[in-house]
């Protein structure tokens, strides 16, 4: 099983990046958590990575930190929460937000993220409450934080749109989320920053 990934950022497409390590380019899923910390293209990351072999894929997922690695580990573990829904969890808001609103039974901030219903909200809270109580979230990162270099594109908001579909919103819904954000000179990455900010406040 692959653990841990050193290697050249050679493509940036949230919510997933080429990393090259010794000529072999190895496609990794990535929380937009972890997307924000990446270091500009061309530039050296070191992702903690977990694996999920399936009879039709191997797909790797990517974290700046070992506690959002180990947060995305028990996320998964809920009844009702594959990897795509707990990278989408993850992206939406950091681990510190994420624990705040299970501690605090914020279901309603819960709710706000694609995919996640009341029902699996309240579920979250009631198997995570005691698991989370004492985690400690590591605000730093081995992912050699740096620049974000937006990806390489004719438009940003076309390619911020995809990545908010890719974490499960609806098409029009993710377009409604990016019109919403004053995007002129922003990067890709920041405007999905801003749109996922403002879904979850609203």
């Amino acid at each position: 099983m692959i653990g841990r990934i050193n290697g050249k950022i050679i493509e940036k497409q949230p919510p997933q990046l080429l990393v090259d390590v010794q000529g072999v380019g190895y496609e990794i899923n990535s929380s937009m958590s972890t997307f924000y910390q990446l270091p500009n293209l061309g530039e050296v990351v070191t992702l903690h990575i977990h694996m999920v072999v399936r009879e039709d894929a191997q797909l790797l997922y990517g974290f700046a930190s070992l506690s959002e690695r180990s947060l995305f580990r028990t996320l998964i573990k809920i009844n009702g929460v594959g990897p795509k829904l707990a990278l989408t969890i993850l992206s939406g808001m950091n681990s510190d937000e994420f624990i705040a609103c299970v501690q605090d039974s914020d279901t309603a901030a819960l709710v706000r993220l694609p995919g996640v219903g009341k029902k699996t909200a309240e579920r979250l809270i009631v198997e995570l409450r005691d698991k989370l109580k004492d985690q400690q979230i590591d605000t730093g990162s081995s992912a050699n934080v740096g620049v974000v270099a937006a990806s390489v594109s004719s438009s940003p908001v076309s390619d911020a749109v995809s990545a908010l579909v890719a974490l499960g919103y609806k098409a029009p819904e993710a377009s409604r989320m990016v019109r919403v954000v004053e995007t002129n000179d922003l990067g890709t990455e920041e405007i999905i920053r801003l749109s996922l900010q403002a879904a979850v406040n609203k």
